[in-house]
């Protein structure tokens, strides 16, 4: 949720001057007006004698130690990929003597060099930071100038702070036989009195490090996912929707509201690519009116996206290798076409649409469930398609909740999971065998 964080007050104070925040995040919102709160310390509510890690409305992460706005130090580089999981650490050491060396930002494994904004601390400055005050992550009470902070908005995992050492990033991550940073399983760091580790497999903010340095969970209620920075998995994709209709997204990008009368297009973040077997589930949430064919649910040919996201999935003649079917509707189309084909059910609102993609057979086929049992059965080409829905904003606002394999439904977990997937993801309902998630390991299956 979008209102929940976290939050601890220590029972003392630690280390002020030398400290490590380590976390992989992977955003859901961009642009939001407001600095997101990724972890700081307020020592006092309402007040902006603070401390934060955050990101800024223009996407650039920032270290922010406010105590009247005297120092800020903002790195160059944007965070606004909604697909990625990024990894960031920053390293406080107030004692060095040299200021640019008091804190330092490393982002998947390398060390900042850029920055738009260097404003360091003073020597020896004492970090509300693992002060026996208020500390927060996801949220704090408040930020420098006056003005409220903003929630952080998107998922966090393998989270720890070090009381006492300013390590770099090789303490919590390496790169792979590919070059591709990931996480260590086999951290060894002394984390002092007040260091922690939390979120290290799902919402679990019981502290790993063995210091008991438990968190709370305030505003709301933690979702757990599978998707993690070692398994992405396809998302609704924010920057690839409407133009300037834009709908509106939540619960990690999994969650799709209308916003306009007209319908609008939107798909996953990941493209499956020409091969490969996979399988997703949108539940039919809301229908725009009682007598609408919107949401529509299909596939559609990624290159064609552009073309067709500010149209409707299954009407937009134009566009090439789009297959869909709609709720309220037994028909199924091809390239914007009625194929002739029925459906033997008729998805309704409240129903959990399946669909299976198979892009390794001889003839490529799009299959389409509905509340786990089959109903019909499009011959495709091969081709790199995305998963796609359709909403708009009628009478009612149209909504899609779609599990790519994360085990939710909006907040909702699934009823009974359902088995295969390849033993990747967790579904409604079983999945056709040999088909797995659209995700980074099911895509490398």
């Amino acid at each position: 949720m979008a209102s929940t964080y976290l939050s601890r007050t220590p029972s003392s104070a630690g280390n002020r001057k030398t400290w490590t925040f380590s976390a992989w995040i992977k955003r859901s919102k961009l642009s939001i007006a407001g600095s997101t709160i990724l972890f700081g310390a307020n020592s006092s509510a309402g007040s902006n004698d603070e401390d934060a890690i955050a990101i800024e409305e223009a996407n650039n992460p920032r270290f922010l130690l406010s105590n009247g706005g005297a120092s800020s130090i903002k790195p160059s580089r944007l965070l606004r990929d909604t697909s990625a999981w990024y990894h960031i650490v920053v390293a406080v050491d107030t004692t060095q003597a040299t200021a640019s060396n008091r804190v330092k930002f490393y982002f998947n494994g390398e060390l900042e060099t850029s920055f738009s904004q260097e404003s360091y601390p003073s020597q020896n400055y004492d970090c509300k930071i693992n002060n026996n005050v208020p500390q927060g992550i996801g949220f704090i009470d408040d930020i420098a100038g006056g003005g409220s902070s903003t929630y952080f908005d998107g998922s966090m995992s393998h989270v720890h702070f070090i009381d006492g050492t300013a390590y770099d990033a090789s303490a919590f991550g390496e790169y792979d036989a590919n070059g591709v940073w990931k996480i260590k399983t086999d951290v060894s760091v002394t984390y002092g009195t007040n260091g922690f580790f939390i979120l290290k497999d799902g919402n679990s903010v019981t502290d790993q490090s063995g210091n008991g340095n438990n968190w709370t969970v305030a505003g709301g209620t933690l979702t757990n996912t599978e998707d993690n920075p070692s398994n992405v998995f396809a998302t609704w994709n924010v920057l690839a929707a409407h133009s300037s209709n834009k709908p509106t997204f939540s619960n990690g990008n999994t969650t799709v509201v209308g916003v306009d009368t007209s319908s609008q297009t939107v798909s996953s973040t990941l493209a499956m690519p020409s091969k490969g077997k996979y399988y997703c589930e949108m539940k039919l949430t809301q229908e725009a009116n009682a007598t609408s064919s919107i949401p529509n649910f299909g596939i559609i040919d990624a290159a064609s996206l552009y073309k067709a996201r500010n149209q409707e999935l299954i009407s937009y003649t134009s566009v090439v290798n789009s297959y869909a079917g709609r709720v309220n509707s037994a028909n199924m189309y091809a390239d914007g076409a009625d194929t002739g084909n029925d459906f033997s059910d008729t998805p309704d609102v409240g129903d959990i649409i399946g669909l299976a993609v198979d892009l390794d057979s001889a003839q490529n086929t799009l299959k389409y469930y509905l509340n786990g049992t089959l109903i019909g059965t499009q011959n495709i080409n091969n081709d790199e398609y995305v998963f796609a829905c359709s909403i708009k904003n009628d009478t009612n606002a149209g909504q899609v909740d779609v599990n790519f394999g994360n085990g939710y439904f909006g907040t909702t977990a699934v009823a009974s999971a359902g088995t295969n997937a390849s033993g990747i993801g967790i579904f409604e309902y079983d999945v056709p065998t040999g088909y797995t998630a659209l995700s980074t390991k099911g895509l490398n299956l």
